[in-house]
C-alpha cells in the first residue's frame, strides 16, 4: 500500500448515531448562544451531521417570539458562522426547528411553559429525548437542574428515552465549590446525563495528540523521563480582559486558564495509553495522570508557581491600557492575568521530568503549543569542531494559530568548514489537508446529541483538576503583587517568570513564528 494512502481507521465516537431529539438552550439571548451555540448548530445542519427530525428550544427572559428570535439568529449566524452567508433557501428549513419558551430561569412556572412547548413536538423522540444545554451564569447551574427535575423533564434514569445536560465551565471556583456542585447536581441526574464541557478539547489538534503520540511507535518509545529534558506547554494572547473584567476579577487567569486548558493538555501528552478508545478507558487514563500531579504545600508553591499582571504596554504597535485601568476593575486589584507553574509528575514515566506551564492576557503574540524537548547529545564528539554546541532535539505541536507538528534536528550547513544548524520539519493541516476544521462547539454538540463523553470531563477528572488548582494558588493567596510579578502588554510576561523556571536549568521557549 503507498506510505501516503489514507488509513481506514476512525475513531469509535465518530460512528456514533445521532436519534431525533429536542435540545432545549438556557440562556438562549446570551452571547454564548450567539456566537458559538447556534452557528455550530446551522452548520452541523448543513453538513447533515444533526438528526432527523430535531427541534431547538430556546429560554431566556428576554421577549421573544419564535419569529423574533429566528430573526435575531440569523443575523448571529451570518455575523458570527462561516461564510457563505445562508441563503433564504437553506436558512428556511433551519429556522422552522427554532421556538422560544420565555421566563425566569428562577421561576417554576417557566418550567411548566418549557414542558408544555416540548410536548406541542410532533412525535414521541422528540419530546422524549432532551438534550438541555445551560448557556447560563454558574450560579444557576443547579436551580436549573433542580426545577427540570420537579417538573418532570428530567430523570436519573429515564423510563423512555433520554435525557442529558451541557454545563459550561466554570465549573466552581475550587476544589470545595466544584465537589458541592457535582454533590447537588448527582441529586437530581445520574453522572452519565451530565456532559462537562471545555470547548478546549473540541479543537481538532488537541484531539490529534493521542492519535499523534499513540499511532507512531517512533514518538512513543522516547515518551518518557529516558529521553525527554522537560516539557513547555503555552497558551497566550494579545487580548485583554475586555468585557469580562467582572468575572475576571473573580477568577483570574490559572481559575479561568490553567485549571481546565492547561492541565486538559497536559493529560493528554503524559497520560499512559488507554487500554481501549472506549470513553471510560481514555478518562480513566487521564483521572490517573492528574491524580499523579506533586501537590504543593504554600512555601514549595511559592518557588514552583508565578502570577503577573499587565501594566500599559504596546500590543501591534498600539497602545492598550494596564489591567488596573480597564472598565470595571478596582485600582489595587491583585488578581493574576498571567500564570506560570512548574509541575512534577510522581508516577514511573515522568519522575524528575519538569513540566511548565504559563498562560497570560496581554503577551506578545496569539499562540497554543507544546513543546517536548529532549535531553542533549553528549558534546565530546562534536566539542572541538562543531560551533554552536549542537542544540536539543525537539518536537513542537501547534494547536493555534496555523494548527501543525514541527520536530526540530540538527543538520550541518553546507560548506568547507564543520559548522551545525538547527533546521525544521513541519507538517501543516491546512497546507497537507486543505479541508475545513470543524469549530470546537460542532464537534462537541454533535457528541453530546449523540450521547459519547470522550470528549468531556467526568467529575473526578474535574474535582482532581481543583485539587491541583488550589494546592498552585497557596503560595501567593493574600500576598499583593510585587514589582517583579508585573508585566508590560506586549511582552511575553514578568521577570519572575524568568527567575522561577532559570532556579531548574532552563529558559521559556519563544513560540514559533509561522507566517
Amino acid at each position: 500500500m503507498d506510505d501516503f494512502t489514507t488509513s481506514s481507521c476512525t475513531l469509535p465516537q465518530a460512528q456514533l448515531p445521532v436519534e431525533p431529539c429536542s435540545i432545549v438552550l438556557f440562556g438562549a439571548s446570551g452571547d454564548l448562544t450567539r456566537r458559538k451555540l447556534l452557528p455550530a448548530l446551522y452548520h452541523l445542519y448543513q453538513a447533515g451531521q444533526m438528526p432527523e427530525p430535531f427541534r431547538i428550544l430556546g429560554v431566556a427572559r428576554r421577549p421573544y417570539t419564535d419569529e423574533t428570535w429566528r430573526d435575531e439568529l440569523r443575523t448571529a449566524v451570518e455575523q458570527f458562522g462561516r461564510p457563505p452567508a445562508p441563503s433564504p433557501q437553506d436558512w428556511h428549513p433551519f429556522a422552522q426547528r427554532l421556538f422560544y419558551c420565555q421566563g425566569d430561569l428562577d421561576r417554576p412556572e417557566t418550567y411548566e411553559r418549557l414542558a408544555a412547548r416540548l410536548q406541542e413536538a410532533p412525535t414521541a423522540q422528540l419530546r422524549q429525548n432532551l438534550l438541555f444545554y445551560l448557556a447560563t451564569k454558574p450560579s444557576q447551574f443547579s436551580q436549573v437542574v433542580q426545577h427540570l427535575h420537579q417538573q418532570g423533564l428530567l430523570r436519573p434514569r429515564p423510563e423512555v428515552g433520554w435525557q442529558r445536560i451541557v454545563i459550561e465551565k466554570p465549573f466552581g471556583h475550587d476544589a470545595a465549590s466544584a465537589h458541592a456542585l457535582n454533590e447537588t447536581l448527582a441529586r437530581y441526574a445520574s453522572e452519565e446525563q451530565l456532559f462537562r464541557i471545555d470547548h478546549y478539547l473540541g479543537k481538532e489538534t488537541v484531539q490529534n495528540i493521542m492519535m499523534f503520540r499513540f499511532s507512531n511507535a517512533v514518538f512513543e518509545r522516547l515518551w518518557n523521563r529516558d529521553t525527554i529534558d522537560h516539557i513547555q506547554i503555552t497558551v497566550s494572547e494579545t487580548a485583554g480582559v475586555g468585557d469580562r473584567a467582572g468575572y475576571y476579577e473573580e477568577a483570574g487567569a490559572l481559575r479561568d486558564m490553567l485549571q481546565n486548558h492547561l492541565l486538559q493538555v497536559l493529560a493528554l501528552i503524559t497520560m499512559e495509553p488507554p487500554v481501549s478508545l472506549d470513553p471510560e478507558a481514555i478518562r480513566d487514563e487521564k483521572v490517573k495522570l492528574l491524580r499523579s500531579v506533586r501537590r504543593y504545600t504554600p512555601d514549595q508553591a511559592a518557588r514552583h508557581v508565578v502570577r503577573g499582571q499587565y501594566t500599559a504596554g504596546q500590543i501591534e504597535d498600539k497602545p492598550v491600557p494596564g489591567y488596573r485601568q480597564e472598565p470595571r476593575v478596582r485600582p489595587d486589584s491583585n488578581v493574576e492575568t498571567y500564570v506560570a507553574a512548574r509541575l512534577f509528575l510522581d508516577n514511573w514515566r515522568w519522575s524528575g521530568v519538569p513540566i511548565y506551564l504559563r498562560t497570560g492576557k496581554r503577551l506578545a503574540r496569539t499562540v497554543s503549543e507544546v513543546r517536548i524537548q529532549f535531553k542533549p547529545t553528549p558534546h565530546v564528539l562534536f566539542a572541538t569542531l562543531c560551533a554552536p554546541t549542537p542544540a536539543p532535539n525537539a518536537v513542537t505541536l501547534r494547536l493555534q494559530p496555523r494548527e501543525g507538528i514541527s520536530l526540530r534536528f540538527n543538520g550541518k550547513v553546507p560548506g568547507l568548514d564543520l559548522r551545525v544548524r538547527p533546521v525544521r520539519m513541519h507538517f501543516d493541516y491546512n497546507a497537507e489537508f486543505g479541508a475545513y476544521t470543524p469549530e470546537a462547539y460542532e464537534r462537541l454538540l454533535r457528541d453530546a446529541i449523540a450521547g459519547d463523553p470522550t470528549l468531556f470531563l467526568r467529575r473526578d477528572e474535574i474535582e482532581a483538576a481543583w485539587a491541583i488548582a488550589d494546592s498552585l494558588r497557596a503560595g501567593w493567596d493574600e500576598r499583593p503583587l510585587s514589582q517583579t510579578e508585573f508585566y508590560p502588554a506586549g511582552s511575553w510576561g514578568p521577570p519572575a517568570a524568568d527567575v522561577m523556571i532559570a532556579a531548574t536549568g532552563h529558559s521559556w521557549h519563544e513560540p514559533l513564528h509561522i507566517p
